[in-house]
């Protein structure tokens, strides 16, 4: 089953560049088919997941503030921190 807190994971995950855009919209498809949704997060999880089968075409992409307001809806928020190269 396919939680609010798994899609903020992959997000997470593409965000970290631990996935690749091709395999997050790959997951949200195959996601969206299955329709494995968690029942309490049905209508949030349906939008973010059909937004995400989307990314991979020009004309919709993928910008951070989508990402951002993505992971907001599903109650988190992003904080980046940057290190110096060593």
């Amino acid at each position: 089953m396919i939680t609010r807190q798994e899609l903020a994971q992959k997000l997470t995950d593409y965000l970290q560049h631990r996935i690749a855009l091709a395999e997050l919209v790959d997951w949200a498809e195959r996601a969206l088919m299955e329709g494995d949704l968690d029942e309490r997060d049905l209508e949030v999880l349906r939008e973010s997941l059909a937004r995400l089968g989307l990314a991979d075409v020009k004309a919709f992409g993928l910008s951070w503030e989508e990402c951002e307001q993505l992971l907001a809806r599903l109650g988190y928020r992003i904080q980046v921190q940057v290190s110096p190269v060593t």
